[in-house]
């Protein structure tokens, strides 16, 4: 028996029809098995025994850190001459206070510079003024006290005590020791209080405030005597907050 290839190719029609029929089915099927499954997935369970808590740390220190300003006013016809007397007022003091400086026991730097011309009820200029300020400062409070009392071009101006950076480093890392250690405490209390052997950390977060620091203002001619000076103290608090799981 021979079959033409005619009726060959009109016998295979249906036959393809067919097959692509059921690949569609059956990957339209595999889909939806898909879908369904991951419709029913279980969802992940919720947390349970979770507790926030907070502790907090603070210490105080001596402030370390003296800061005093000195400056002049200074008035005349025009600004060159104002400007000179400024330069020879600041030249003055900087030579006293730089034959005592030595690093972190007595720095001096210069400070705030102005010169600006007055003027008459008219608006024109009838003179100039000008300041200038002179800043020595350091952890030597006598040396610091003293050398200000030798200065006799500069006035006082403000006298500020803080904590030095590296003063302020070791407090603030002594600070945070102490909070972390106290949130655990209480993290231990806290589990062993609900009846649990343990817990772990969840989310914990560290807030530190600025340190309070106090200061003093003086206005007064210079002598020869130091001038009196006494620091006060400065407080890091650092907070430790967060949940935990007890288990």
């Amino acid at each position: 028996m021979s079959i033409s290839p005619a009726s060959f190719f009109l016998s295979s029609q249906p036959s393809r029809a067919i097959a692509r029929l059921l690949t569609v089915l059956t990957l339209t099927s595999a889909a939806h098995s898909g879908l369904v499954a991951a419709q029913v997935l279980p969802l992940p369970p919720v947390p349970s025994n979770i507790v926030n808590i907070s502790a907090s740390g603070f210490l105080e220190v001596p402030q370390d850190w003296l800061s005093m300003s000195l400056n002049t006013t200074k008035e005349g016809p025009d600004a060159a001459t104002v400007q000179n007397q400024l330069k020879v007022a600041l030249d003055a003091a900087l030579a006293v206070a730089k034959s005592s400086a030595q690093p972190q026991q007595l720095e001096v730097r210069t400070g705030q510079f102005a010169l600006y011309p007055r003027y008459t009820a008219a608006g024109k200029i009838n003179g100039w003024q000008g300041s200038t300020e002179l800043v020595i400062e350091g952890r030597d409070f006598a040396r610091i006290s003293a050398t200000a009392g030798k200065i006799q071009t500069l006035t006082m101006g403000n006298v500020g005590f803080s904590l030095s950076r590296d003063a302020q480093q070791k407090l603030e890392a002594d600070v945070q020791a102490l909070a972390i250690e106290r949130f655990k405490t209480r993290a231990d209390a806290v589990t062993k209080g609900f009846g649990f052997t343990g817990y772990s950390l969840r989310e914990i977060a560290i807030s530190s405030a600025d340190p309070r620091a106090m200061a003093m203002q003086a206005k007064a001619a210079m002598s020869d005597a130091p001038v009196s000076v006494e620091a006060g103290k400065s407080m890091v608090n650092v907070t430790v907050s967060g949940s935990i799981q007890m288990r």
